[in-house]
């Protein structure tokens, strides 16, 4: 549902061809759909983020995380920030860290509503273990220096009902 515009004649050919090429063009029916989401997508997107932010807040005060990243909490070192930028709407991503990586295996093997995918951003919770998912590719030194610790779980949060999501990730 994106749109490509330029003025240049060589590069609109190449979009053109490489769109054709990959099968990057909807159907009439796709479209559909995509005008259909776009009309709630706003309430979606804030219920993403008032979940989000919710469950940032539990994590933060769970005894057995050690870190939560999220630009809503007041606690990130980027917040006022965020505050500025995102005009209090601050996404649905959670990511945070347990004691080690053994922890946070638990954590993504005790979970039943969060659903364990590496594609993030979808209606409903999603759970991901970037070092041993996503980033396993990553020699582990070079994840270490960027900061992804093998204890790092991160959440794409739904819009399902909040005190269910709280349940899943205490049980």
């Amino acid at each position: 549902g994106g749109c490509l515009v330029t003025n240049d004649g060589d590069l609109a050919e190449r979009l053109r061809f490489h769109q054709n090429a990959v099968g990057a063009v909807p159907s009439p029916f796709d479209c559909w759909l995509l005008l259909r989401g776009l009309k709630t997508l706003a309430l979606r997107v804030q219920r993403h983020s008032d979940n989000a932010l919710a469950v940032a807040r539990h994590l933060e005060a769970h005894a057995a995380v050690r870190a939560v990243h999220h630009p809503g909490l007041a606690s990130h070192p980027q917040h006022e920030l965020a505050v500025r930028q995102m005009g209090g709407v601050f996404g649905g991503m959670v990511s945070f860290e347990l004691a080690d990586e053994p922890a946070a295996v638990r954590v993504l093997e005790a979970l039943r509503l969060f659903t364990l995918a590496e594609s993030l951003g979808a209606v409903e919770s999603l759970a991901e273990h970037p070092g041993l998912m996503t980033h396993t590719s990553v020699p582990a030194d070079e994840r270490h220096r960027i900061g992804l610790a093998n204890s790092l779980l991160r959440l794409s949060v739904g819009i399902e009902e909040l005190d269910d999501l709280l349940a899943d990730l205490d049980q």
